[in-house]
């Protein structure tokens, strides 16, 4: 079988969990050591937050939650395009960087606050360039408006032989408030017959992305290849990251508090099983796939296992909530812009999640994110 008829999947693109999730557990041992230094400034851990999306401290009974992501390889992408579309893209790939920080904040039933910006460049030059530069303030501003969020300020330093010359690796933290612990979306009211809400993917989101690079390099065609929909495959790869909070703040506002949320992002529908309990996560239905993950799947000549246990395949977001809310949790994302599926159910079991349309299931041994 030639190279370019080889099965591209995730760790031949050059991303490989199995090595990198045993240094995030050692790293999470090692922060778990070091709550103990919270006790002299008064403040303490919300210890069911370690191992979460969004780490948890409650100050003097506020409860704050805070959170560090990057974007990832997303930029090459858009360095790439441009030339193809005329657009630097910088607008989107911005509102990704803060999609990946408020998305895994709001896990936990924050409301985000504030976000900092981390722009690393390969040197000065990087800066020269007007239009991308705007592109990205402008696209960095719409979606802290999106989500209400302040931005507080950053750091853009240039790191010359840290970061590649003409390249930038852009990154966000974020801070949010939960206004009273009946907030707290931590699992610890996850339960049997609890439904599973999954809310709508734009594509790609900002995972994902390392495969779908490399598949460009196979491609006759490369990023100007046309999708079924017509759209350059390039374009569609740079569909901005759907922000979900709108979704989570209007739930709030109705009174639906989550008994847990995932965001689903690396390790794809695996993330479903995120939380520590042992429960079977039952899913009857799948949303449609997004053509622009279709296609990576077709030309990258991965099965489902893989697709599903990597990309969102059209779901981002999983909300895991009392059956008798479900149908509400659904129509309130959709009123909030984003579709949304009651798509599956808790049950008491072994820890697993099964995808009954495509017959697969994901084991327990399948996901490692916790010390």
């Amino acid at each position: 079988m030639s190279s370019q008829n080889t099965p591209l999947d995730y760790t031949a693109a050059g991303v490989d969990y199995s090595k990198i999730d045993p240094l995030k557990i050692l790293a999470q041992q090692a922060a778990s050591a070091t709550r103990g230094n919270l006790a002299g400034h008064g403040v303490s851990e919300i210890a069911a937050s370690r191992g979460e999306s969004a780490y948890v401290m409650d100050i003097g009974g506020t409860l704050i939650a805070s959170i560090t992501e990057c974007l990832g390889t997303k930029a090459l992408v858009a360095d790439a395009v441009r030339p193809l579309t005329g657009r630097t893209h910088y607008d989107s790939i911005a509102q990704d960087t803060i999609a990946m920080a408020v998305n895994d904040l709001v896990t936990v039933g924050a409301t985000p606050l504030s976000v900092h910006a981390y722009w690393s460049a390969g040197g000065s030059d990087w800066f020269a360039d007007e239009q991308r530069m705007r592109d990205l303030v402008a696209g960095w501003q719409k979606a802290c408006d999106v989500c209400k969020v302040s931005w507080g300020g950053g750091e853009t330093p240039a790191l010359a032989g840290v970061v590649e010359a003409g390249r930038i690796d852009l990154a966000a933290s974020s801070v949010g408030i939960i206004p009273s612990r009946d907030r707290l979306t931590l699992g610890d009211k996850l339960a049997d017959g609890d439904a599973i809400v999954l809310l709508a993917s734009s594509g790609i989101h900002a995972n994902g992305v390392s495969l779908a690079r490399k598949l460009a390099e196979r491609l006759p065609d490369g990023y100007a290849t046309k999708l079924s929909d017509g759209r350059l495959y390039g374009e569609a790869v740079l569909d901005p990251t759907v922000l979900y909070v709108p979704v989570t703040e209007a739930l709030f506002a109705a009174g639906i508090v989550p008994h847990y949320s995932a965001n689903i992002t690396g390790h794809g529908w695996r993330k479903v099983m995120r939380h520590p309990g042992s429960f079977t996560y039952r899913f009857s239905m799948v949303p449609p796939v997004p053509p622009v993950l279709s296609f990576i799947q077709q030309h990258a000549g991965i099965d489902d296992r893989e697709a599903y246990g990597s990309l969102n395949m059209g779901a981002g977001f999983a909300l895991y909530v009392a059956a008798d809310q479900a149908e509400e949790t659904a129509r309130i994302a959709r009123a909030a812009g984003v579709d949304a599926w009651v798509a599956g159910r808790v049950e008491a079991g072994p820890k697993q999640v099964v995808i009954e349309p495509l017959s697969l299931t994901f084991a327990a041994d399948e996901l490692h994110l916790r010390a």
